[in-house]
């Protein structure tokens, strides 16, 4: 298994995790 896979699922769950405070924050406002 490369390093390449682990980096693109972490970047992955990074991105959601982001859009999901973002949005989040829309709805709380």
């Amino acid at each position: 298994m490369s390093g390449y896979g682990y980096g693109q699922g972490f970047a992955l769950i990074v991105v959601l995790f982001i859009l999901l405070i973002i949005i989040g924050a829309s709805y709380i406002s």
